[in-house]
């Protein structure tokens, strides 16, 4: 039986590094992944897998984006049904939205540590870690001059190996929209 997962892609046509979202689907048919579509330029890609060992899945695709890119490309494998617990936590509901204010899901490639106490703050005041699943944290980022400051995933704790992309929460809705349309 398939499964169908999302690939959240970290580096992809950010800081020079562009890739065609055609390029990107090619990639993952060559790895023999069913029913490959994207979804906006920021590395957010559907597929169906019969695969089971998400870990081998994610280091495979990983490898091949590197070895295919010539540069690492993190990527965090969740199916459908996990994207659609996080939304439905709706874990920014209580949190006033400002035209300064931007809710961001960080993707984690492992769980933050435990014993990880929220909400987290940053020192300069422009973002704040409210909580976190195993898989996700939740995070509001205090816009600057109309601009994002410090990147949230660079600020989980120190003790913190794994790594992380982000999606605005409201990306995240419509990314889980788009891959339920199959």
């Amino acid at each position: 039986m398939s499964e169908n997962y999302i690939a959240f892609l970290r580096a992809i046509n950010v800081g020079g590094r562009t890739v065609k979202m055609e390029r990107l689907r090619e990639l993952f048919t060559e790895l023999g992944l069913d029913g490959v579509r994207t979804y906006i330029q920021s590395g957010n890609v559907f597929f169906s897998t019969a695969e089971t060992d998400r870990a081998a899945l994610t280091a495979r695709i990983e490898a091949h984006l590197a070895e295919a890119l010539g540069y690492a490309v993190p990527v965090m494998l969740r199916t459908v049904d996990e994207v659609a617990e996080v939304v439905d936590l709706d874990p920014f509901a209580a949190v006033e939205v400002t035209p300064d204010l931007r809710l961001c899901v960080l993707f984690l490639s492992e769980p933050l540590p435990d014993g990880t106490e929220f909400p987290i703050h940053s020192p300069k005041g422009d973002w704040d870690i409210l909580g976190a699943t195993p898989g996700a944290a939740f995070a509001v980022v205090h816009l600057r001059n109309g601009r994002l400051g410090t990147d949230p995933s660079t600020c989980l704790p120190k003790t913190y190996a794994g790594r992380t992309t982000a999606r605005f929460f409201h990306t995240t809705v419509k990314i889980l929209a788009a891959a339920r349309k199959a």
